[in-house]
């Protein structure tokens, strides 16, 4: 089968890369000027993307030798038990399609919406029995899956399990929360909580989101259970618009810390999760558009908002810590 591909390949005049000696580095028709905003807490603006792909073919499982995009296939992914060391390697050059929309993006070897979300292994921790902590593994994932996978949350709706497994003691954190969801502007984006589009420009393409991340637990401060959540979505959008084909990325990494207080000693509602630090960093949307939606850039947009200033960074990269989006302001993406 090789050597008839090969054969094939030269009849078309065309020459395999060499995979022995080393990455080969190939450059895309750069026309996607896409956008970027980083967040701790609070909005920073727009980037342009770089359109550069570095390949290297021994990433790739499947055809090394120049094959069809169709028959570029990845295996999944185990799931993620520790920090990662670096950036994930390059998914080949291929661009999303509605058929294919993670296509050229490391996230389509990531598991499928909350399947990568895996809660570790529950144990007994301080004064905490193996079940209590077990429950404050599932009150977190359940405040990210309604905040970040549930088709209503994401087409604008009203996330109502997020909200009710934050304890009510938390007056502010609700008051914030709703305000945003009812009200948004700059001080007030229901983004810094929840992944949300207008659902009159944008809808998924296809029904998957992709999640890459990991949960851990110990004993925090006082008398509770400390979990810390870091989880990285990635959601392929589409115009609504009659007729619209092109497909954008955007990526969303939450870094989540929640505390389960022992209502005996704390002044908290048994069995729900108090909200100690949350932050974000979004791939691939405009950052001056407080409207609480995200707004990738297309192919065919041009840019809009300031022009970079900040870094460039790559939204995959899951190694490093979330910077202070307000010291970083405008950054560059290299890749959606």
């Amino acid at each position: 089968m090789v050597t008839e591909r090969l054969r094939q390949q030269d009849a078309r005049g065309e020459v395999p890369a060499g995979w022995r000696t080393g990455p080969v580095t190939r450059e895309t028709e750069a026309r996607a000027e896409r956008k970027r905003r980083t967040w701790a807490y609070v909005a920073v603006p727009v980037v342009i993307a770089l359109a550069v792909v570095a390949m290297r073919p021994s990433l790739l499982p499947g055809d090394l030798f120049g094959g069809e995009p169709e028959a570029f296939s990845a295996s999944p992914l185990p799931a993620e038990t520790a920090a990662p060391t670096g950036a994930p390697g390059e998914a080949g050059p291929d661009r999303p399609t509605v058929d294919r929309p993670f296509a050229g993006s490391p996230a389509q070897r990531w598991a499928d919406g909350e399947a990568g979300i895996v809660l570790p292994e529950a144990t007994a921790v301080g004064t905490w029995s193996k079940a209590q902590v077990e429950q404050a593994l599932r009150q977190t994932k359940k405040l990210l899956v309604d905040a970040n996978l549930d088709p209503v949350t994401l087409r604008g709706g009203r996330p109502e399990t997020a909200l009710d497994v934050i304890d009510p003691q938390q007056k502010d954190l609700h008051t914030r929360l709703n305000t945003a969801l009812s009200r948004s502007d700059k001080e007030h984006d229901p983004l810094t909580m929840f992944s949300r589009f207008d659902p009159r420009e944008l809808r998924l393409a296809g029904d998957v989101v992709k999640t890459r991340g990991r949960m851990t637990f110990t004993a925090g401060e006082g008398a509770s259970v400390a979990v810390h959540a870091d989880y990285t979505f990635v959601y392929p959008l589409m115009r609504v618009e009659k007729g619209a084909t092109e497909v954008s990325r955007a990526i969303v990494r939450r870094v989540l810390d929640v505390q389960l207080p022992d209502p005996a000693k704390y002044l908290a509602t048994p069995g729900k999760i108090s909200v100690r630090n949350y932050r974000l960093d979004i791939g691939n949307t405009a950052c001056d558009i407080h409207d609480g939606f995200l707004h990738p850039n297309f192919p065919t947009g041009g840019p809009t908002g300031p022009a970079p200033t900040g870094p460039t960074v790559d939204p995959y990269d899951r190694s490093k810590d979330i910077a202070d989006g307000r010291e970083r302001g405008c950054g560059v993406v290299s890749r959606t």
